[in-house]
């Protein structure tokens, strides 16, 4: 967990995403229609890929991508994503996080 804690805590904003992963493309696409740009890490192209990806699958995802962290705190997949979207949480999340401004 080491690994992701030191990836997480450079950026207010980190997507970690597989190129083969459509929602990964999506949960991207969402968080940069607010103007957050967000930090993207393909684990594929991370030589220590398949540490961070057991370490992503530790925090309880059913699936290891994407996996967001908005500042500094893990918030889940693409369902999450799209929940906190939905419930108007998305926004007071990133200016938190001081990833937008508005």
């Amino acid at each position: 967990m080491e690994v992701v804690n030191h990836l997480v805590n450079q950026h207010p904003v980190v997507v970690f995403t597989k190129s083969s992963c459509c929602m990964s493309h999506s949960v991207v696409q969402l968080i940069s229609s607010y103007e957050a740009n967000a930090t993207v890490y393909q684990l594929e192209d991370l030589l220590n890929g398949q540490e961070v990806e057991k370490a992503l699958q530790r925090l309880g995802l059913s699936l290891s991508v994407p996996a967001v962290f908005i500042g500094q705190k893990f918030v889940g997949g693409a369902k999450e994503m799209i929940s906190l979207q939905v419930q108007g949480r998305l926004t007071p999340m990133l200016k938190e996080a001081r990833a937008i401004w508005v």
